[in-house]
């Protein structure tokens, strides 16, 4: 039987795709206080920008809306794919799970057909131990 792989992980990071590296860093990204830190920051420095007389995109940001609308757009998309990666990670490691378990069953009966032959073989010895005792007790 072949036994599991002992760091599946590692196995499974290097198996990846170019686009599957990409949108597990996106998700990674997107999904950190960080990203949610600097796009905050971005939309103060641009409702700052903006509110000047020099303003490239006057209030009500109607270039801004265009661009947010786009990342909506491109965020709902990269979650997806990142949530179908996620789908395939946890079936593959359900798979390594089952792998493993399979092969733990086998040790395990192996050792108790182990056992067994140890329990057989204190008893055979205690038989012949108790006949022994018996034949000098004649």
């Amino acid at each position: 039987m072949n036994r599991p792989l002992a760091d599946w992980h590692a196995e499974a990071t290097q198996r990846l795709t170019r686009g599957e590296r990409a949108a597990d860093v996106l998700r990674n990204g997107m999904g950190s206080w960080a990203f949610v830190g600097t796009f905050l920051a971005g939309m103060t420095v641009w409702a700052v920008l903006n509110s000047g007389s020099n303003a490239w995109d006057p209030y009500p940001f109607i270039l801004l809306n265009l661009f947010l609308s786009m990342l909506a757009g491109l965020q709902g998309a990269i979650l997806l794919i990142a949530s179908r990666r996620q789908d395939s990670i946890a079936a593959a490691l359900a798979q390594h799970d089952f792998d493993t378990n399979l092969a733990a069953a086998a040790d395990i009966e192996a050792l108790l057909a182990i056992n067994r032959q140890q329990v057989l073989m204190m008893e055979r010895m205690t038989a012949l131990i108790n006949a022994r005792s018996e034949n000098r007790d004649d």
